[in-house]
């Protein structure tokens, strides 16, 4: 006699919640950056709804378990060049500005500005030119925190802001430093690198 068949549906499959299907973690596992990259970016945009509110959710669950470290010292994200002393950006700023972006894009504006506004004060004290690497990296920078700002905002009207006066005190840090930041550049005659920022930040209020 011949043995029952089985048939597999995925109603009938899925994991327990926590859990992940063996075949699937060994893919995960093993499949590249770029890979996963386009599967996740496939699977929300083609995803039933409320599979991007759940994968952002877990971003952040994720998110906030990892970025607990403490942010390094501002001489590791620039310095200044030996031969003119003009400053150029160092490895490192690649990693902080990397781990604020995504803060921001799943949603932690707030977490996201307490690093930007290390970024501009480290910068507070250096010199650049108008135009060149250093210029493109601060106008870079100058996006973010816009996006950054947008971020925040959503996160106040998502309720998800707990403690609103430690988000204002958040916001008003990252003021004080682009305000500083704007003497320091007006001192030297340089190009202020974060307008965009400084209007967005003047007319925020929460």
């Amino acid at each position: 006699m011949p043995a029952p068949e089985t048939v597999f549906r995925y109603s009938d499959s899925r994991p327990s919640l926590g859990h992940v299907n063996l075949m699937v973690d060994t893919f995960i596992a093993n499949a590249s950056a770029d890979d996963l990259r386009s599967i996740v970016r496939n699977l929300l945009a083609t995803g039933p709804p409320g599979t991007a509110a759940a994968f952002t959710s877990a971003a952040r669950s994720r998110l906030r378990q990892t970025t607990s470290k403490s942010l390094p010292n501002t001489y590791q994200l620039f310095r200044r060049n030996n031969v003119d002393g003009l400053a150029v950006a160092l490895p490192h700023l690649h990693d902080v500005l990397t781990r604020a972006r995504s803060l921001y894009g799943a949603g932690l504006g707030f977490g996201s500005l307490k690093i930007l506004a290390s970024i501009v004060r480290a910068t507070i004290g250096l010199r650049w030119e108008d135009e060149g690497d250093m210029a493109d990296i601060l106008a870079v920078i100058d996006a973010d925190i816009g996006q950054a700002i947008q971020s925040s905002k959503e996160e106040i009207e998502a309720d998800r802001v707990l403690d609103l006066s430690s988000a204002r005190e958040t916001r008003d840090t990252l003021r004080r430093a682009v305000q500083e930041s704007m003497v320091d550049v007006k001192a030297w005659g340089g190009e202020f690198p974060f307008e965009r920022a400084s209007a967005s930040l003047e007319h925020w209020k929460f």
